[in-house]
């Protein structure tokens, strides 16, 4: 504990250590010593193979660490995750983790009232956003087509399913994993802004009619995840309404926002959906991996479509009120108590400090954004929605060309210099990537509360040191 203590934890954490020692795959073979061999090791040994390990991870809740949708380390979340790995719970039946079902029962109830359905619903921890997006699917897919879960897809003609060009690629994965095919997943165009246009998913809804497809399921985006894209839900919910379509709403990102007074505005609409997928891990750092499914429909949907009746764990004649047994609405058998860390942070943070968590992350991106309009050499590739702020560097070299092919060519090789730069030296992670016929670009993430305005300014400052020479 000591090590975890001092080498993650504290050392881990200090603007003033590296965010990463960069190491390539063949080199981290030879230092870790990673072969399985018969003997064990000595304690020792064991203890400097736990210090390797630590010095040679990224460390994603250093204050500069801004590669991905999730940063940042929250003590009491930390100390949930501690208390859950060492109690090493399944999260199934009431009778072997107790204060897990409770918690989560809790913590859904409260993420469902920031939804806004007044009547209620239900739902379900899963591992990881990609899987609540998954339950969606399957959720629509049943609550369309109730005799498919026996009788299979052969006794149904061609489902189809919509999804905006900026979705996450989950839909996809999810409708090879269950059948569907990716091939019925149309993708509708998205503005400028990274946001589903109503008029043409309204379009292909149509064409797939006349094409004899039969269409039961519409997922939109809050908070896409590279541009920070939130769709315009009440417009989608309405079109969904008129062709009696399942609406999901994959919140994974943007669902943070709906604890926030003034940023809520972001998600309008979204009490329409049928279904939610929200990660609590991203935005609101409650530590990987915390994600929720959640749905309107209080009758039973989400037990109906995943039961499976195992009498060695769900039996009927309890002791005690078999409806805390919620492991029968789960895909999985072994589940992680992940609602526990973020019901811990929430209970010491209170909804209060949540929202400040929020507004703060975006008020970040919007001084990051005038800072950026300010210094020469950067350019934003648009105004930003949510706190993903996406800009170019662009070297001395380059700053007095003329827009055109070998101006983007040229700068489309940039950003992974740089990147390959601020890793080797280990000063600061950022994610880069093109998106459509824009060339690579950097994209600023900002969700932990230790990141300060300095670290906004180290941002900019090592980007020019890294890459002015190009």
């Amino acid at each position: 504990m000591l090590i975890i203590m001092e080498a993650a934890v504290m050392k881990g954490t200090n603007v003033k250590e590296k965010v990463c020692e960069w190491c390539s795959p063949e080199q981290l073979k030879e230092l870790l010593d990673l072969e399985l061999r018969e003997g064990g090791e000595a304690h020792a040994e064991v203890l400097q193979r736990c210090r390797d390990a630590i010095r040679y991870s990224v460390k994603t809740g250093h204050p500069r660490f801004f590669n991905q949708l999730y940063a940042g380390l929250d003590p009491y979340s930390l100390v949930g995750r501690f208390i859950t790995e060492t109690i090493n719970p399944s999260v199934y039946t009431y009778e072997v983790a107790p204060v897990f079902v409770l918690t989560e029962e809790v913590v859904l109830r409260k993420m469902i009232e920031f939804i806004g359905w007044d009547e209620g619903g239900d739902g379900i921890f899963s591992p990881g956003g990609s899987v609540s997006n998954m339950y969606g699917v399957n959720l629509a897919r049943y609550h369309h087509c109730p005799d498919l879960k026996e009788e299979g897809l052969s006794a149904y003609p061609r489902l189809v399913m919509f999804t905006s060009q900026e979705g996450h690629y989950s839909i996809a994965k999810a409708a090879g994993f269950m059948g569907i095919g990716t091939k019925n997943v149309y993708i509708v165009p998205s503005d400028k802004r990274g946001k589903m246009i109503p008029v043409e998913l309204e379009e292909q809804i149509k064409t797939a009619k006349l094409e004899g497809a039969v269409p039961f399921m519409v997922n939109a985006t809050a908070g896409t995840t590279v541009l920070g894209a939130f769709d315009p839900l009440d417009e989608i919910a309405d079109i969904c309404e008129r062709h009696n379509l399942w609406l999901h709403v994959d919140a994974c990102w943007g669902g943070g926002a709906l604890v926030s007074k003034k940023h809520k505005h972001l998600l309008k609409g979204v009490h329409r959906a049928d279904s939610v997928a929200w990660n609590p891990h991203k935005m609101l750092m409650a530590g990987l991996q915390c994600s929720a499914f959640m749905v309107r429909n209080r009758t039973s949907l989400l037990q109906r479509c995943h039961s499976a009746h195992a009498s060695y764990l769900f039996q009927q004649d309890k002791f005690y009120d078999v409806s805390y047994d919620t492991g029968d609405k789960s895909l999985q058998c072994g589940r992680k108590a992940d609602a526990f860390r973020f019901w811990l942070m929430w209970k010491a943070l209170g909804t209060k400090g949540l929202e400040e968590r929020v507004d703060r992350a975006l008020a970040l991106a919007r001084y990051l954004t005038e800072e950026i309009k300010k210094r020469e050499g950067f350019r934003l590739v648009m105004e930003p929605e949510f706190t993903n702020v996406c800009f170019w560097y662009i070297p001395p070299s380059m700053r007095k060309m003329p827009d055109g092919i070998e101006y983007w060519e040229k700068l489309h090789l940039v950003a992974p210099v740089i990147k390959e730069r601020m890793m080797k030296k280990g000063s600061l992670m950022v994610g880069y990537q093109s998106h459509g016929e824009k060339p690579n670009f950097f994209r600023q993430i900002f969700i932990s509360p230790q990141v300060s305005r300095e670290d906004v300014e180290f941002l900019l400052d090592e980007m020019h040191c890294l890459g002015k020479d190009l």
